[in-house]
């Protein structure tokens, strides 16, 4: 957990206005230049976004921090991106499809709970490319991609999306145009095959608006 972006999330929080929209995730949210976004283009909003992803979270990470990132800012709409990061997972404890389910399910539990009448999207996770050439290591793309694999997301964003009916949540896939023929995402989109330009979350955004 980056706690020094957690302690800004809760200045910034003092001066953020309630009832807004709320993008919420890991670097893969964080990243996503919404700021400038809202500034620039006509989308014809009546509220705010905020963004308070933060790089290298992970569900469990996210089940400690609900407070700052969500709670204190009592969203009216709530726009989720959490788990690539335990999809990821390269530590001793590698990855587990249930321990990601059971985390994200508590962390839905949560929302209901404390906010009722938030409208929540739970975005399916964006696809990977595991095989163009980044002028990465072999030894370090070889554990980046150990678990994150299209099969794996793509099976976790069948879970998530059950996960989110269950609770009356929309699953929402944004991805339209992300990737190229074969499913990796396109080389042009990505910094090393993870994460994204803004050319990338300019193709999200488009499948997004109608959302907002």
């Amino acid at each position: 957990m980056n706690h020094s972006k957690l302690n800004e999330y809760r200045m910034l929080n003092q001066h953020a206005r309630k009832g807004q929209i709320l993008f919420v995730g890991s670097s893969l949210m964080e990243g996503f230049p919404i700021y400038e976004m809202q500034l620039t283009l006509n989308l014809g909003l009546d509220r705010v976004i905020y963004n308070r992803g933060i790089g290298g979270t992970t569900t469990a990470d996210l089940l400690q921090s609900m407070d700052v990132c969500i709670f204190d800012l009592e969203p009216s709409k709530l726009f989720i991106n959490i788990g690539s990061n335990d999809i990821g997972a390269s530590g001793k404890e590698g990855y587990s499809k249930d321990t990601l389910l059971i985390n994200y399910n508590t962390i839905l539990n949560r929302i209901k709970a404390r906010l009722p009448l938030c409208e929540v999207f739970v975005m399916a996770y964006y696809p990977i490319n595991a095989q163009a050439d980044f002028g990465l290591d072999i030894c370090e793309k070889k554990l980046m991609f150990a678990t994150r694999t299209n099969a794996n997301i793509l099976e976790a964003n069948e879970a998530i999306e059950r996960l989110a009916k269950q609770h009356g949540f929309s699953f929402i896939n944004v991805n339209e145009g992300l990737a190229d023929e074969i499913g990796n995402l396109k080389q042009e989109f990505t910094v090393e095959g993870i994460h994204l330009w803004p050319n990338a979350y300019t193709v999200i955004l488009d499948n997004l608006k109608k959302h907002l």
